[in-house]
């Protein structure tokens, strides 16, 4: 018969300072979970913040829609940033936060270019002029950039821990 230990609930962590947990890379499925979550509930939120925004800037005060998307966009990115920097990717290296945003800013740039391409091309090269053939690629070219834009915060934006087999995320 066996002990009970007393860190069970830390499967194969190591308590190393009062609040903190090394998490070793044996479980990189859980850590995906615990990543992939945060990022859903954050990029849900900004949404919601850019639809707010947009239609407090156009509706109520009366803004052009191209300003009004520009700021709501700059908003809810914003807001993604703090979301992702400070829960969703909390426990990966720390690079600066002015490094961090511009890199943060570049990938929404980038993964909304894309979007755009896959609309266009559906839209002229295919011809299609259907509202719902039009609606279903811009929910594949948010699905495409919703990946991209996940593996890209992770390996360059919020990079994990140089030269350590190990995160640092605090408990509590």
């Amino acid at each position: 018969m066996t002990a009970p230990h007393s860190l069970s609930r830390l499967d194969s962590a190591v308590v190393t300072s009062p609040g903190a947990v090394v998490q070793h890379r044996s479980r990189p499925w859980k850590r995906l979970l615990n990543e992939i979550g945060p990022f859903g509930v954050v990029g849900g939120v900004a949404l919601l913040i850019d639809l707010g925004m947009f239609q407090v800037f156009y509706a109520v005060a009366g803004w052009g829609a191209v300003t009004s998307t520009g700021l709501s966009t700059l908003v809810s990115t914003t807001a993604a940033f703090v979301g992702h920097r400070y829960w969703s990717f909390s426990h990966r290296a720390r690079t600066g936060v002015r490094r961090e945003y511009l890199l943060f800013a570049v990938v929404n740039g980038a993964t909304l270019l894309i979007s755009l391409g896959v609309v266009a091309v559906v839209r002229y090269p295919l011809g299609q002029e259907s509202a719902a053939v039009l609606t279903g690629a811009k929910f594949a070219s948010i699905a495409i950039g919703t990946v991209l834009r996940f593996i890209a915060y992770k390996v360059w934006v919020f990079p994990p821990a140089e030269g350590r087999g190990e995160t640092t995320r605090s408990i509590g």
